[in-house]
């Protein structure tokens, strides 16, 4: 699908907060509703030039005398997986994994709270109720599922599903597959021999887009030297959005 002519958004910018990411900067975002016939087609385009979308609202930083979020996607139909890759993809080949409608569950809300609370304890998202979740999760203007991650089934004759151990919400894209927010089990490689379950996630999406013909997997954003988003550089060929455009590197 090309780009379709739209409607043009009216965009708003957020009032300065401190950053979540740098001490001592502050974080602005320039923003706009998203809804109507034209949802998908907008979406597609702004996320092409860096927004991200949230719910109903597409946003990107908009920050003074500070470009330290860079836009970033997998190539994925140029990604080979490295050797220790391989090896991940195949620890975890296990896992039944389903693409489920975006209808919150309870279970998917608590293994975020699990998430948060270990690995984002002071987060922005820290404070989100079973409510919030749920917005996060339904309330979306495109193609959206929720990709679940679950141990094998103790007993398959019960039908019942395996422990849920990860779980991201993916917007569909005719380009590729945006990863809206992932989150897993941080007890899991301890608890369960499951190591690297968010680099397994990420791996995942780009063999699917990969089998589904799709040129990207989008990242997020990425800041250079902040060590918890590092990861985000480790599936070559990255690409990059700068003033110029993508660029790999």
């Amino acid at each position: 699908m090309t780009d379709q002519s739209f409607r043009f958004p009216r965009f708003f910018v957020t009032a300065p907060a401190p950053c979540p990411y740098i001490p001592g900067r502050a974080e602005r975002k320039v923003f706009t509703e998203i809804k109507g016939s034209d949802a998908t087609a907008m979406t597609e385009a702004l996320s092409r030039i860096g927004f991200r979308r949230s719910q109903n609202v597409v946003y990107r930083p908009s920050c003074d005398g500070c470009a330290a979020c860079v836009s970033v996607r997998v190539a994925a139909g140029e990604f080979v997986a490295s050797t220790s890759q391989k090896r991940l993809l195949k620890r975890h080949a296990d896992l039944d994994v389903s693409a489920c409608e975006p209808w919150s569950t309870e279970e998917q809300y608590e293994l975020m709270r699990r998430y948060l609370g270990a690995r984002h304890p002071a987060g922005g998202m820290a404070a989100m109720d079973a409510y919030d979740f749920a917005d996060m999760v339904e309330q979306t203007p495109v193609e959206t599922v929720v990709i679940e991650y679950r141990e094998p089934a103790a007993d398959e004759e019960s039908g019942r599903p395996g422990r849920l151990v990860g779980a991201c919400l993916t917007d569909k894209q005719s380009d590729g597959l945006s990863l809206v927010y992932s989150f897993f089990d941080p007890d899991a490689a301890k608890a369960l021999g499951r190591p690297s379950l968010g680099t397994f996630i990420i791996l995942d999406h780009i063999v699917r887009a990969q089998r589904a013909g799709l040129p990207y997997v989008y990242l997020g954003y990425w800041i250079e030297g902040r060590e918890q988003m590092d990861y985000k550089t480790r599936f070559a060929p990255v690409e990059r959005l700068g003033p110029r455009g993508w660029v790999r590197g």
